[in-house]
């Protein structure tokens, strides 16, 4: 990775950042499942270090992937309510960190199901092991996403790693997260 692009929300009295920021997302994450590349991450720089991922999204890779996706014109219907910078390189220092999806095991009946599917247990054994009110609850920040292929809305839990001195290369998911490679953080 050697350059970034930020994208700040702008203020906007109808809208709420954390409603622009989910449109923002929901639209990046359609543009990096055509780019198809995997060589793209992202950030959130605004991140308070509790609850919320700020007003601004950070977009890393190589200059070549960065022009590529946003040759894509896929900020159609947002230009208003978003400031694109221009691809820059990297600052001389950096940290790093992993910036992934975290998704809580909240539905003991899937995982019920998931366990007799699995291991071959019998319902009744399933719900012993898997009580009803075995549910995980996530205090991360997140995004409210809708599912193209079940039109249900979700939660895309967020969680940045601590912060290393050294970059870690990997594949990047279709939202811009890994579970290994790393992001340069500034």
């Amino acid at each position: 990775m050697s350059h970034y692009i930020d994208l700040r929300l702008r203020p906007d009295p109808d809208f709420p950042p954390g409603i622009l920021l989910d449109a923002l997302f929901a639209k990046l994450h359609r543009a990096l499942a055509r780019h198809g590349h995997g060589d793209i991450g992202v950030s959130f720089p605004g991140y308070d270090g509790r609850h919320k991922l700020g007003a601004q999204l950070r977009l890393h890779g190589g200059a070549d992937s960065l022009n590529q996706l946003m040759a894509l014109s896929w900020l159609t219907g947002l230009r208003d309510h978003v400031h694109v910078g221009q691809p820059l390189p990297l600052p001389a220092t950096v940290e790093y960190r992993v910036v992934r999806r975290v998704q809580a095991k909240s539905s003991p009946e899937r995982l019920r199901r998931r366990q007799m599917r699995r291991h071959g247990l019998s319902e009744q054994q399933a719900l012993e092991k898997i009580p009803d009110h075995a549910r995980e609850k996530l205090t991360l920040p997140y995004l409210r996403l809708k599912s193209a292929s079940t039109g249900q809305v979700f939660s895309l839990f967020i969680q940045h790693g601590p912060l290393l001195t050294v970059a870690r290369a990997g594949h990047f998911s279709t939202y811009g997260l890994s579970d290994t490679a790393t992001i340069p953080w500034f």
